[in-house]
């Protein structure tokens, strides 16, 4: 008996070939097919078209998962995974969305798709989601891409003036320049700001002083890879039409890399952009130094920071 699909209802012993009946219990778990018990159906592998991610190449953007209406995909370990076959069905509407080009579609046995499994399967995702705390498709908060619309003029003109200091000016998420990939749409056309990560701790007004009006990229020049910002700011550069960079660190030495990081990736990507440099103090929280520099007035740099 030859089976091409999936057949619903118990699994009676007549239902398996009786080749297999034969083939010890544990064999027969490597065979093309496999009873589900959740489903309390058989499901048998047939040759198809189906996802396949490469994860050398796979940065763990998170792309591909918002791309798949399906649900098929999840960021596991910091890289995209077919969750399941029976969630896929092969036509590959998320692979024009993965930067690194690390998915393709293969001809290989797989299960069928099931399409009753997939709506089960994105109603159960649905069911278990927190509002408070909704997480990505790719299971982490703090991947999922979103914008914030800022309060319009006339919110603003009628709040109460003991609230106009603690109103968030955030408008992008994420915000950590390690989860920021080029290519990311809040980046397009904005005015972005680049900050230390101690600032916002440091400086009571960052919101207000700084962050109001730009688009926020937030890290560490000294924990983090010097090398891949490079890479990654002179990649957004010549992509994105940034229209103003500020840069805000603290007056410690180490954060004293990031200008020279952000300078090498203009270098880099031939771009020219308006860059503000602001030294924030430790203790007191204030601005030490403020430096204003034209596109025209950047100048070459040396080698790369180590």
């Amino acid at each position: 008996m030859m089976l091409s699909g999936i057949v619903t209802g118990a699994a009676p012993e007549w239902l398996i070939p009786k080749r297999m009946l034969a083939v010890p219990k544990l064999a027969r778990l490597r065979t093309n097919v496999k009873l589900n018990k959740q489903k309390n159906r058989v499901l048998v592998k047939i040759k198809r078209k189906i996802i396949e991610i490469d994860e050398e190449l796979c940065d763990g953007c998170g792309n591909c998962v918002t791309a798949c209406e399906e649900g098929a995909i999840q960021i596991v370990d910091g890289k995209a995974k077919v969750i399941n076959d029976i969630f896929c069905d092969g036509l590959g509407a998320c692979i024009g969305d993965c930067p690194p080009d690390a998915l393709k579609i293969v001809e290989r046995e797989a299960e069928a798709f099931d399409e009753e499994a997939v709506q089960q399967h994105l109603s159960n995702i649905e069911q278990i989601s927190v509002p408070a705390s909704e997480p990505s498709a790719c299971g982490c908060p703090s991947e999922k891409i979103q914008s914030f619309i800022p309060s319009t003029a006339c919110q603003t003109a009628n709040r109460p003036t003991s609230m106009e200091q603690s109103e968030s000016a955030l408008s992008n998420w994420p915000i950590q320049i390690n989860l920021i990939q080029p290519g990311t749409p809040f980046l397009e056309d904005c005015d972005l700001l680049l900050a230390a990560d101690c600032v916002p701790a440091a400086y009571p007004n960052f919101h207000q002083d700084f962050l109001k009006g730009k688009t926020l990229m937030l890290g560490c020049p000294k924990l983090d890879d010097a090398e891949a910002y490079v890479d990654k700011f002179a990649a957004i550069f010549k992509t994105a039409a940034i229209k103003s960079v500020t840069i805000v660190i603290m007056e410690v030495p180490c954060c004293s890399g990031l200008p020279v990081i952000v300078k090498k990736a203009l270098e880099i990507s031939g771009v020219k952009i308006a860059l503000e440099e602001i030294v924030v103090s430790i203790r007191e929280g204030k601005v030490l130094e403020r430096n204003w520099n034209p596109p025209e007035l950047l100048t070459t740099l040396g080698d790369r920071p180590s």
